[in-house]
């Protein structure tokens, strides 16, 4: 297979999230966030037997199923979690570390799915990774539809009108706004960031691929250490929560993430600089998820929970594509990710002025119904 197919492989993926991926995830809020997390397993383990075919189309369907499966990952899971915590009665600090928890299990898992993709690749050879994770997928199909209750958004309405409701309130609403905004731009960054990080840390006299660039860059030692980046952040998300909300503390760490991610334009060929720049990135990843889970449990409304976080996907793979299509120099690309990020940081502080103001409001009402009940019992006596 040619560069140039697998380059559009990779676009294939990424463009059927954004065209297809925004309608199907939708489907969690009417049809339910439980069935759509079934049908992602169902996507996602078709995806994983296209692997085992040559031929470039049966290549291209695997690529489209998965990119509409990605939806539904980032969507459906986190509007079922949500619910069911707010159903359940839990307090709202519970779900923080949650957020933290699962950001945390997810780099742990990671690190271990690598090692054992890696077994069953050198026992079975390079498709047996592909045969591991469908097996995964069965059982977490399995135990989704044993185990969870399902929940929906506003089910009776019909789709068209769940997509209005979700239009209405990014409309009404400037914080949802705000918040994905901040979610395209970071992921938009960040998934850029995945596809362009080998290249800005192969050693210059070694840019072409060749038997040499494995030895040239420890792939697995660098995941691992990316891993380990993330299980940080998450843990500093937690001990930043004790003393500041998440709105207030994003705007560092989105500007952080913007200086980490220019180290490969200012110290372009210092691959130690480099590397502690992408480190730090991953360290801001783990701070980010946790974030904005939170954030959009506080502010995105829950009968089109699922279809306002899919629309939001739309500009963010819309940003990747653009990326991989265009010719771009690897020094510009990390330049437009880096502003990408201080937009974000725009972004943010403009959410957290609103949520002051909306705190400042809600404040306000709570100190005059205070002030209409003290004058009405004093009347009453």
């Amino acid at each position: 297979m040619t560069t140039h197919q697998i380059k559009i492989l990779f676009v294939a993926g990424f463009g059927s999230s954004m065209v297809f991926g925004t309608v199907v995830g939708s489907f969690a809020d009417k049809y339910g966030r439980r069935n759509n997390c079934i049908i992602y397993g169902v996507l996602y383990g078709m995806a994983c037997v296209t692997k085992h075919f040559g031929n470039f189309w049966v290549l291209m369907l695997g690529r489209l199923l998965g990119g509409v499966a990605t939806s539904i990952l980032y969507s459906a899971f986190e509007s079922w979690v949500v619910y069911e915590h707010s159903a359940r009665g839990y307090d709202s600090d519970s779900l923080n570390t949650l957020f933290s928890q699962a950001t945390l299990t997810n780099s742990l898992v990671a690190v271990g799915a690598g090692l054992a993709a890696q077994l069953a690749a050198d026992c079975f050879g390079f498709v047996a990774p592909f045969d591991t994770s469908l097996l995964v997928l069965i059982i977490m199909v399995i135990v989704i539809g044993c185990t969870w209750t399902e929940n929906h958004g506003d089910c009776s309405a019909p789709l068209t009108q769940t997509f209005t409701s979700a239009i209405n309130a990014i409309k009404t609403d400037p914080k949802i706004l705000c918040l994905g905004l901040i979610q395209s731009l970071f992921e938009g960054a960040m998934y850029t960031f995945v596809l362009e990080w080998t290249p800005a840390l192969t050693p210059p006299d070694k840019t072409e691929f060749s038997s040499e660039l494995r030895e040239a860059i420890p792939h697995g030692h660098i995941f691992a250490g990316f891993m380990v980046a993330i299980m940080i952040g998450s843990s500093l998300f937690k001990l930043l929560c004790a003393h500041k909300r998440p709105e207030w503390f994003m705007r560092i760490v989105l500007f952080v993430s913007a200086m980490a991610l220019l180290a490969p334009v200012v110290f372009h060929g210092n691959q130690q600089v480099i590397l502690s720049g992408f480190l730090v990135f991953e360290v801001c990843v783990g701070i980010f998820w946790p974030s904005l889970s939170t954030m959009r449990s506080n502010y995105v409304p829950e009968e089109a929970r699922s279809t306002i976080m899919n629309i939001f996907r739309i500009p963010l793979n819309l940003i990747v594509v653009i990326m991989l299509l265009q010719n771009i120099p690897m020094t510009a690309i990390f330049l437009c990710c880096a502003v990408f990020l201080l937009l974000a940081t725009g972004v943010q502080h403009q959410l957290y002025r609103l949520s002051l103001d909306n705190e400042q409001k809600t404040s306000a009402t709570a100190n005059n119904n205070t002030v209409k009940y003290q004058v009405i019992a004093q009347e009453t006596v």
